[in-house]
């Protein structure tokens, strides 16, 4: 089947089955001039209009949807709260919202002509969704063809140099990064570049899920986790072939079920932001597997006190992840020179795990050092060897390493018993 038959055959997808009000079209930069674009009627009952700029022009599109929508699991206007949330939490984290307002995060997404992120790359629409006063703003800023980018960046950069804090899906590796390759071209005639903060959720989506979930796509996660199911979405792999077409043909039907894969992208964002800022705060349900990963992350980020909370929701659920967290909060407790309580997990793991000889090697270290008892220092130290010669290792270099210090420990312990009785 040919590229045409095939593209003729997805047209039927490109419908928009949810029910939006467009905003009133935008304005020319000159209105004293007659300019015109071909199918502006389509484009205007689309909710798009041109921009222009001296010669040349970019296509605006604005979509509101009320903040009472809900999308997935959450209303919009949840997110109002999960960053208000973020003000009574004292800690650094890569989410957190600090000072920032809901309205001050523009959730931003691109679609472009290829995966690459070389200047051969070319994006052709810019996509991003905003919190006002009472709705939500879907603002998409398209690029008609390849040599109207200095219109496009125009508007867009004009547009967006109050920016705050960007959230997006991948952005910080390869969205941001492509709007500054193309910047980097075109620098001497449109805005600079803003300065802002940036969350990228991909990177919290494979902290919480990469376990969990066959991948973490945008699209897995948003029908696995967050209850978002599209009807009839474009796929975002067909989106270069259908711009191309487009710029071929000039049809700009082809381009419907784009505009609204990117709409429903950024859409998905204020929704994953909620959901996972919920996740890190502490705020509302989360399986044992996403407490855990949360406490982690706070550990990483050398949170302490919040991890370590976190690990004591874990151990309540009394399921496969209570000997890990059991394990971390043992050496978060002795960083924290709370050591009784360390050796109390110490002992607890060695009763609940005979394959693990790392409880029995702390409590070694810690009768040895700290109490001065070699002969029970001994004692776990000869446990842990024990356990540690019914492993089979891949590494004979490593094995190596540990035999002797093994070796090494029970020899000094055994030295100082003598010296000492």
């Amino acid at each position: 089947m040919s590229i045409q038959n095939k593209l003729n055959r997805l047209k039927k997808h490109m419908v928009n089955p949810v029910s939006t009000t467009p905003l009133p079209t935008e304005t020319t930069t000159d209105e004293k001039k007659d300019k015109s674009i071909d199918h502006v009627e389509y484009w205007e009952q689309f909710g798009a209009s041109p921009y222009f700029f001296e010669e040349d022009y970019c296509i605006i599109r604005k979509v509101k949807y009320p903040l009472d929508h809900k999308w997935g699991k959450y209303r919009f206007s949840d997110v109002i709260g999960a960053v208000h949330k973020w003000k009574d939490i004292d800690a650094e984290h890569p989410l957190h919202a600090k000072d920032l307002d809901a309205k001050d995060l523009l959730f931003f997404d691109t679609e472009t002509t290829g995966l690459s992120s070389g200047a051969g790359n070319t994006i052709f629409m810019l996509g991003m969704s905003q919190i006002k006063d009472d709705h939500v703003l879907v603002h998409q800023f398209f690029l008609p063809g390849p040599g109207s980018e200095v219109a496009l960046y125009h508007y867009f950069l004009n547009h967006v140099k109050e920016l705050k804090n960007l959230v997006t899906y991948n952005g910080k590796s390869f969205d941001w990064p492509q709007v500054k390759t193309r910047h980097t071209l075109i620098r001497d005639f449109v805005p600079s570049l803003p300065e802002f903060g940036h969350f990228d959720l991909l990177h919290g989506a494979r902290r919480f899920w990469k376990e969990t979930l066959p991948a973490v796509k945008l699209s897995v996660v948003e029908k696995e986790i967050l209850d978002v199911n599209r009807v009839h979405d474009t796929p975002g792999y067909l989106a270069p072939m259908l711009y191309f077409q487009y710029c071929t043909e000039g049809d700009p039907s082809l381009l419907e079920g784009v505009f609204q894969h990117n709409e429903w992208d950024v859409l998905s964002l204020i929704t994953l932001y909620t959901h996972m800022s919920g996740l890190v705060q502490g705020n509302g349900f989360r399986t044992e597997r996403e407490a855990f990963e949360a406490a982690r992350w706070y550990e990483a980020l050398n949170e302490i006190e919040l991890a370590i909370s976190m690990y004591h929701e874990v151990l309540q659920t009394g399921t496969s992840l209570q000997y890990q967290s059991k394990k971390t909060l043992a050496s978060l407790y002795k960083k924290q020179n709370i050591i009784d309580v360390s050796v109390q997990y110490w002992q607890e793991l060695l009763n609940e795990n005979n394959i693990d000889e790392d409880p029995a090697i702390e409590l070694s270290k810690y009768y040895e050092h700290a109490l001065k008892d070699y002969e029970k220092a001994l004692d776990y130290a000869e446990l842990a060897h024990t356990i540690w010669k019914e492993k089979k290792r891949l590494v004979k270099r490593k094995e190596e390493q540990e035999k002797r210090a093994f070796a090494k420990r029970i020899e000094r312990l055994e030295q100082r018993i003598i010296q000492y009785s």
